[in-house]
């Protein structure tokens, strides 16, 4: 997450369905939790950069955490074998176009941009196209954080990187944020069900959630965009195999 700006909950849910035998159900709050702290960390360490786009990553969460909750209420109603199918499909998709964009060397992901920085103040330039994009963005996102689990940035980051001319470094940056937030929404949103987090597991994959992120951002520095793309997709797709195997042989 710290690398990608992503990832934080797409291994964690796994893991945690495949390690401890829990339902997605159950994972998707030790996950949120651990993946609200390790961004916030990760953000304030962006906003220290200068990297975050602040006003961008409100808008996206203004507009997802309203959808947390109907994430939440729909991960309960549908079966779990349809849920770590959808999750499987929705990490291949993402992790394919991300290879796509590799192979073809286009990592910048040229194309038409949707929202502008404006190279006079280094700021977005705010229109309803622009405004309309980053809404959109967290609608999903708060959707798919309270449906799968997720902080969403698996999401967030390849839409900015498609839609928008900001970097790299500062869509993980900005998606930081919005994970920060959304998910801590996806985890109240959770906990007002009466569900409950186990003291134990929560508080290791917390310190351990915050110290990876604080590897990945010093690392992040060194790695160009390309390495970081590449490597986002591959764990991507090791997500979406042990999901599948899962929902597969269960």
């Amino acid at each position: 997450m710290g690398l990608a700006g992503a990832g934080g909950g797409v291994l964690a849910v796994p893991a945690l369905v495949n390690g401890m035998g829990w339902t997605m159900q159950q994972a998707a709050p030790v996950a949120l939790f651990a993946v609200a702290s390790g961004a916030a960390l990760g953000a304030f360490e962006g906003f220290r950069r200068g990297l975050v786009r602040y006003r961008a990553a409100f808008v996206m969460v203004l507009c997802g955490l309203p959808m947390t909750p109907l994430g939440v209420a729909a991960a309960h109603a549908l079966p779990q074998r349809w849920l770590q199918w959808f999750f499987s499909g929705v990490l291949l998709i993402v992790a394919g176009r991300l290879i796509r964009q590799a192979l073809s060397g286009d990592v910048s992901a040229t194309g038409r941009k949707l929202a502008n920085i404006d190279p006079a103040t280094g700021r977005f330039r705010w229109n309803p196209t622009s405004g309309a994009l980053f809404a959109g963005v967290g609608v999903c996102a708060g959707f798919l954080s309270g449906l799968l689990g997720v902080g969403g940035g698996f999401f967030i980051v390849p839409a900015l990187r498609r839609f928008t001319d900001v970097t790299m470094h500062g869509a993980v940056a900005t998606s930081l944020l919005v994970i920060a937030l959304v998910s801590s929404g996806s985890v109240a949103s959770v906990l007002s069900r009466g569900d409950t987090l186990p003291l134990a597991a929560t508080s290791v994959f917390v310190v351990a959630t915050a110290a990876g992120m604080l590897l990945g951002r010093r690392v992040s520095s060194r790695l160009s965009e390309a390495a970081i793309q590449r490597g986002f997709a591959f764990l991507l797709l090791v997500a979406a195999a042990q999901m599948m195997a899962k929902a597969a042989f269960s």
